[in-house]
């Protein structure tokens, strides 16, 4: 890792510290590195506003869901891995993403840029489990997906165990109801449902998450 890569990681860390000490609305480029005791001028160079950092962030879980992803086995499973390794990094930064979600709801212009970035996110998802994500199929299965991770998001923030038991029973749930709903549009016989083991209503992502649900079929 380069000195800059180090120092970038290091300023994004100190932003979601600050984050959770003291909410998203005290947090921008300076006042991360003043909380990590970085040089201001370097900040300054490697992030021009705190959307950077947000982007960085959002670069730096891809990267690690991406990093040994698995190139068999079925998609579903293909699907799980990447999705909690992601997952795995936004636990190494638990409060501050936690705090960064309380705050977006009251933060319109910020709300609608995570869903976006999130959106882009998933196409790498895809792609990194062999799914194309490219033209109209792909926007389709993107947002397919976009469901399921926000669904499984939802179960993260509810999970303290320290194996994540319940976020992967909620993955789990959701992939395969993402997969019946890929078989049902592609005209094929639906297997029965797992119930969801948090008791909520049921969920039902866009169809067609992938071709490959139907050709495994």
């Amino acid at each position: 890792m380069s000195s800059t890569e180090r120092f970038e990681q290091d300023l994004v860390r100190a932003a979601f510290e600050l984050g959770a000490a003291q909410g998203w609305r005290r947090v921008s480029v300076a006042a991360a590195a003043r909380h990590g005791g970085l040089d201001l001028d370097r900040a300054r160079r490697s992030f021009a506003c705190t959307g950077m950092i947000l982007a960085r962030f959002g670069r730096l879980a891809d990267m690690h869901a991406l990093h040994g992803a698995a190139t068999d086995g079925a998609v579903r499973d293909r699907l799980f891995d990447l999705i909690m390794r992601r997952i795995d990094f936004l636990q190494q930064h638990r409060a501050g993403v936690i705090a960064l979600m309380r705050h977006a709801p009251t933060d319109p212009l910020l709300a609608c840029w995570l869903t976006r970035a999130n959106l882009a996110a998933m196409g790498w998802m895809l792609e990194g489990a062999g799914i194309s994500s490219a033209g109209l199929r792909g926007a389709i299965r993107k947002r397919g997906l976009l469901a399921v991770w926000a669904w499984t998001l939802r179960a993260w923030l509810r999970d303290e165990s320290e194996d994540l038991s319940a976020t992967m029973a909620a993955l789990d749930v959701a992939l395969m109801r993402a997969e019946q709903a890929a078989l049902q549009f592609a005209g094929l016989p639906r297997a029965p449902v797992a119930a969801d083991p948090a008791g909520d209503a049921p969920f039902t992502p866009d169809p067609d998450l992938s071709d490959e649900a139907a050709d495994n079929a």
